[in-house]
């Protein structure tokens, strides 16, 4: 399922959320510049590698940051900037852009750490925005639950659109990071995603949007 537009309007224009998607398209533009060692020297540079992480004296925090901004491919890049640009803007509304700019870049290094947790001894690089992505579907899955999202979905060799209500969307996409976690057990291709950094974004998020909810509450 590939979201296309959801059917809240947020009040104000949604500046950071805009400069993220630019920031991640620039540093790729950069990327495909490069050669092939400088390319793989930049990854595992600014990449999250667990057995680096935690073996080297003295932690080295900003590539659960910086990682949140590279990419392996356009598919990935253009995955990852679809549902920031269908979904960033309403959680940016809610939250302030100060308190969006903060959130989506916590929420990436919280799912690095997931990652590192959950795969402690690898020495491959993980990049993407994909964590700091599922926090913001976190977040969103708890602020607009009346959301509804516009969705491509693929049946057989046709393609349709429904309007899925967002919690139901959600729910799905959620599942399926859990699916891909055993999945990735027994198959070598599902072990090439950090599916534990989408749950650990995700979890953020949710944590996020109900504290947000709660003080909206009792502001009221």
């Amino acid at each position: 399922m590939i979201p296309l537009g959801d059917s809240i309007r947020p009040q104000k224009r949604p500046y950071i959320n805009i400069l993220f998607i630019v920031l991640n398209i620039v540093i790729f533009v950069y990327q495909l510049g490069l050669t092939k060692v400088e390319l793989i020297e930049f990854i595992y540079r600014y990449g999250v590698i667990p057995e680096k992480f935690l073996l080297f004296q003295g932690l080295n925090w900003f590539p659960l940051v910086s990682s949140t901004f590279l990419h392996g491919g356009w598919l990935h890049l253009l995955g990852n900037m679809l549902y920031l640009w269908v979904f960033g803007d309403n959680i940016e509304d809610r939250l302030g852009h100060a308190g969006y700019f903060v959130f989506y870049l916590a929420a990436g290094a919280v799912s690095g750490l997931a990652h590192i947790i959950a795969n402690p001894l690898s020495a491959v690089p993980t990049v993407g925005a994909s964590g700091a992505v599922a926090g913001v579907l976190g977040a969103y899955f708890i602020l607009f639950p009346h959301a509804r999202v516009l969705t491509l979905i693929p049946v057989g060799f046709f393609i349709t659109t429904a309007r899925l209500p967002a919690v139901l969307f959600l729910f799905f996409w959620f599942l399926l990071q859990v699916f891909n976690v055993f999945l990735a057990g027994v198959t070598p291709d599902a072990q090439m995603v950090a599916w534990w950094a989408h749950i650990g974004g995700f979890a953020m998020g949710l944590i996020v949007g109900v504290i947000k909810y709660l003080y909206q509450r009792l502001s009221d």
